[in-house]
């Protein structure tokens, strides 16, 4: 592959009677394997500002992700600040002298491709004329298959160096041009690597979805691989969370499809722990809370943190007061993950709608008093922010400055939804029906034949 997940993620703090809340509740270790390694540098580099883990510890974790690269140069940096030493030890030197002069084998082998797909001008007017496959350039420009398998470990090589730029520019022609479906597949992966590590977060998007396709294109794939190659793509698609402004939209999306949160249930539930977050940010996706519920429930043995507990305080125990101080927990775990840290106001503005909303359903007077004190709101404040809630969430409301009462009306029943949820069963309910009749006349036919 251009570019595979971790085998392994540094280990960390493992101790989980001595580690500290932030510690106890860092998923950097359990997603590191589903994540290419260059990935995990960011990784190590938040959790070292964050102050999750002693430096020397995340020092250690990040040259042991950097000695499997070719990125030498930065190894050796780190190992010399870490042991305050200007020396390095001797298989270090001898794998930055394996780099160079795999540097220089490899430039030799693609040199008569490389001139020709770093032209941009000629392979647009290759392209636009149809003629960049393989047997057009193997018979104009003596461009042999070998060169085409060259190009594509020397983008490997130059990725693995750190230069995502050119490594992405790469692995658009070789796509192009070779004619092996797995090395294509492959080069998907790679090229989207490379967006990411760039933050080039729309161009990213674009080849999520795209290899959201071909995984699914790959009919002959085991199942078990499809499996796991869902499990990657999700990893991979966190990056967009807090990044893209489609981001958290998309991943509720692709999270709670039947095939990948059939993977979340099997093999990573630790996922919904994003998929939560994805969710109750996003307005659009909030029919979709009851059975996000449903799915935590069911997968609590396998994974719970505080976000995951908050929604089952909320929706299956209705202990409001439980839900409100999990917020606390709750601020702590985004603030300290590195997808999700970005995500905490939003999620703290959803989080108290919700209750709110929830409360204001089963109440029909509510003290501002008590509703303030529990928000840890100044009255004043916490007047002005239930009048934006009552509207957010359109609920029949008004408050009595006076008496300084909210005073709920009875929610009129939606109609819509009352038909939906009746009529929900009614097709599979009908094919039993007619299995069943058909069954009988089948079983009647035969009878009377006999």
């Amino acid at each position: 592959h251009v570019c595979s997940p971790s085998p392994r993620a540094p280990e960390m703090a493992e101790d989980e009677s001595s580690a500290s809340p932030a510690q106890r509740y860092d998923l950097t270790q359990t997603v590191g394997p589903y994540l290419d390694r260059h990935m995990l540098v960011p990784l190590l580099d938040f959790l070292r500002e964050k102050k999750t883990y002693p430096a020397d510890e995340l020092d250690r974790g990040k040259l042991q992700v950097l000695f499997r690269t070719n990125m030498v140069d930065l190894a050796m940096d780190i190992y010399k600040a870490l042991h305050a030493t200007a020396d390095v030890p001797q298989n270090m030197s001898d794998r930055r002298e394996e780099v160079v002069g795999l540097m220089a084998q490899l430039s030799d082998e693609v040199q008569p491709i490389l001139e020709l797909v770093q032209d941009a001008g000629r392979v647009h007017d290759l392209q636009r004329e149809k003629l960049f496959n393989q047997s057009f350039l193997q018979e104009q420009h003596a461009i042999t298959p070998t060169h085409v398998k060259a190009l594509q470990r020397y983008a490997k090589f130059v990725y693995d160096c750190g230069d995502y730029g050119n490594a992405s520019n790469l692995l658009v022609p070789f796509r192009l041009l070779t004619t092996n479906p797995e090395d294509a597949f492959s080069a998907q992966w790679g090229k989207l690597a490379c967006e990411i590590l760039m933050t080039n977060w729309d161009q990213a998007f674009e080849d999520i979805n795209a290899l959201k396709e071909a995984i699914e294109a790959r009919g002959n794939t085991p199942a078990i691989m499809q499996l796991q190659q869902r499990a990657w793509l999700m990893h991979w698609s966190l990056f967009l969370l807090g990044n893209h402004p489609n981001g958290r939209n998309f991943v509720a999306e692709l999270f709670f499809s039947d095939r990948y949160l059939n993977a979340i249930q099997t093999t990573c539930p630790h996922l919904l722990r994003y998929l939560a977050v994805a969710v109750l940010t996003t307005p659009r996706r909030r029919g979709m809370l009851k059975e996000l519920v449903r799915v935590i429930s069911m997968e609590r043995h396998a994974f719970s943190d505080p976000i995951t507990q908050f929604l089952e305080d909320l929706y299956k125990k209705a202990d409001f007061e439980q839900a409100q101080q999990r917020l606390q927990e709750c601020a702590a775990v985004l603030d300290n993950d590195f997808f999700l840290c970005n995500s905490e106001q939003d999620f703290l503005k959803s989080a108290r709608l919700y209750i709110f909303e929830n409360y204001c359903r089963i109440h029909e007077r509510i003290d501002l008093s008590m509703l303030a004190k529990k928000l840890n709101m100044e009255h004043i404040a916490a007047e002005k922010w239930i009048v934006k809630m009552v509207s957010d969430a359109q609920l029949n409301a008004k408050i009595d400055s006076q008496s300084g009462h909210v005073i709920l009306g009875v929610q009129p029943p939606d109609v819509y939804q009352q038909v939906i949820e009746k009529t929900k069963g009614l097709s599979f309910r009908s094919y039993v029906l007619a299995q069943n009749i058909e069954k009988r006349s089948l079983s009647l036919a035969a009878s009377m034949a006999s």
